[in-house]
């Protein structure tokens, strides 16, 4: 008994910590493609930033659903975070996401 609510605990824990399979595959579309590509696909960053060893941070903000509280309330939206890595040729080298 005592073994199976540690390993229930467990896969919850692993389950809270897991990445969104859908989002992980679409960004792979991203992946060796041009800053001039990416910018005609998504549009100007919201925010860019050099890195130490050459090559830009591209971060995109969007809205990804969210939840509506009780009448009178304000909607809550829940904030998704695209961040495309380019390296020094000015291709997509890495990408990835929070709060989606």
């Amino acid at each position: 008994m005592r073994k199976s609510a540690w390993l229930l605990a467990i896969a919850l824990l692993a389950g809270a910590c897991s990445h969104n399979p859908y989002l992980d595959a679409s960004l792979t579309r991203y992946q060796g493609k041009d800053r001039a590509w990416i910018e005609k696909e998504l549009g100007a960053p919201d925010a860019k930033t050099s890195r130490f060893f050459g090559g830009e941070k591209w971060t995109y903000n969007r809205i990804a659903g969210g939840k509506a509280g009780p009448p009178l309330f304000n909607f809550k939206a829940n904030e998704c975070q695209l961040i495309l890595f380019f390296s020094k040729d000015e291709m997509v080298s890495d990408s990835s996401y929070s709060g989606c």
